[in-house]
């Protein structure tokens, strides 16, 4: 199975580069670009970490539903 990540949609839409995720989230620019490009499926600590960096449901995140919304 395919894993599309929305990880570029949610950085495009936040007006944010790479670097500057990267500062943020200590994610190496050339990783950030692997997950965006669908090359490399990032480890389930750094799906929770980007899902609650962009205030997002990892399952929103993986492409699995539309809904952002974190169920709490």
């Amino acid at each position: 199975m395919k894993i599309k990540l929305k990880l570029k949609e949610l950085r495009k839409a936040a007006k944010m580069s790479q670097i500057k995720l990267q500062i943020d989230t200590g994610i190496e620019q050339a990783l950030i670009s692997k997950y965006e490009n669908g090359n490399r499926i990032p480890p389930t600590e750094t799906i929770i970490l980007l899902a609650e960096y962009f205030n997002v449901s990892v399952d929103y995140l993986l492409g699995r539903t539309e809904k952002k919304e974190v169920n709490h």
